[in-house]
């Protein structure tokens, strides 16, 4: 009987380690398949939560004062993610030829533009700031010691993919912000 017993235990343990089933897809260059990261529209504030303890964390490691979300960056984060998922290319240009401080001017930032970072991807918000950090230009935006004002975006297609924009500025004479702005809902699109 405890033979059998162990039999059973043994069986179950092995069938639990056959794997659940879910196999990861491999590409042609033999890397693992992009997996789709969806966006749901309640998880918008988290993610918006998130990116902005992951930047300001990595800002004061490098000694450097936090970031505020600011409304208007927001507004324009999300309006350029969208556009770029119109053009299908990322880039800093809108398809009317804007720049990052046209588009900020156009929702009534009164700042100055430090920086933009965008990223097409299937990834998630952390990997695309971890990406983001590994590149000197768009760390450089991150970790610029005037930034005091933060805008975070996306725009996602209904097959997944993202587009991702982050805007750095400060305010209009480079005084720090007062206090964190709540953050905007960003767009989602979903199937």
């Amino acid at each position: 009987m405890r033979f059998g017993a162990f039999l059973g235990l043994a069986f179950l343990t092995l069938t639990a380690c056959g794997g659940s089933g879910n196999q990861v897809a491999i590409g042609p260059d033999g890397l693992p398949l992009p997996q789709i990261y969806r966006i749901a529209p309640e998880d918008a504030a988290e993610i918006q939560i998130r990116m902005l303890d992951s930047v300001n964390s990595l800002r004061q490691a490098a000694a450097l004062p936090p970031v505020a979300y600011d409304s208007q960056l927001n507004a324009s984060a999300a309006t350029h993610a969208r556009d770029m998922a119109v053009q299908n290319r990322p880039w800093h240009f809108g398809s009317d030829g804007s720049s990052p401080l046209d588009r900020a001017r156009r929702v009534g930032f009164s700042g100055m533009i430090l920086g933009e970072n965008i990223s097409e991807s299937y990834e998630t918000e952390l990997e695309t700031l971890g990406a983001w950090m590994q590149q000197p230009d768009t760390r450089e935006v991150i970790l610029d010691p005037r930034a005091r004002l933060i805008g975070f975006s996306w725009y996602q297609e209904p097959a997944g993919k993202l587009w991702w924009v982050m805007d750095i500025g400060t305010t209009a004479g480079g005084a720090p912000a007062s206090a964190p702005a709540p953050a905007a809902p960003s767009m989602v699109a979903r199937q």
